[in-house]
């Protein structure tokens, strides 16, 4: 069995929070899946598909290079997700918590490629 059951969400880094999520909103059509001012992170996409999300970019300076959109993949346990990567010898961010909203972390490809991982509900 695979330690990732599907395609999560996809986002993109956005410093003009109130401007982006008018764009994606309207852009989109989708329903708002999850939204939190205090978090910076909204999602939009129906139950048991895949979303997109804009995450507000508070740090000093430029927002990171534009690129593809980040892509995030379901896991049952984040902190387990995250031993099993480095017990292949693959790069893993520590794992992080946001209490009763996410657990997450972040791999790297052969090429640097940063891709993330989370579970729910923890």
């Amino acid at each position: 069995m695979s330690l990732f059951k599907d395609i999560n969400v996809c986002y993109v880094y956005v410093r003009d929070w109130a401007a982006a999520k008018a764009f994606y909103e309207q852009l989109l059509g989708w329903p708002e899946a999850f939204s939190s001012e205090e978090m910076g992170w909204t999602e939009w996409g129906l139950p048991g598909q895949a979303h997109f999300a804009i995450n507000r970019w508070d740090r000093e300076g430029e927002l990171p290079p534009a690129g593809p959109p980040i892509l995030v993949l379901s896991v049952d346990d984040a902190f387990k997700a995250a031993e099993e990567l480095r017990s292949k010898g693959i790069r893993c961010d520590e794992v992080r918590e946001v209490p009763g909203v996410v657990t997450y972390g972040a791999f790297y490809d052969p090429d640097g490629n940063r891709i993330e991982f989370a579970s729910y509900g923890s």
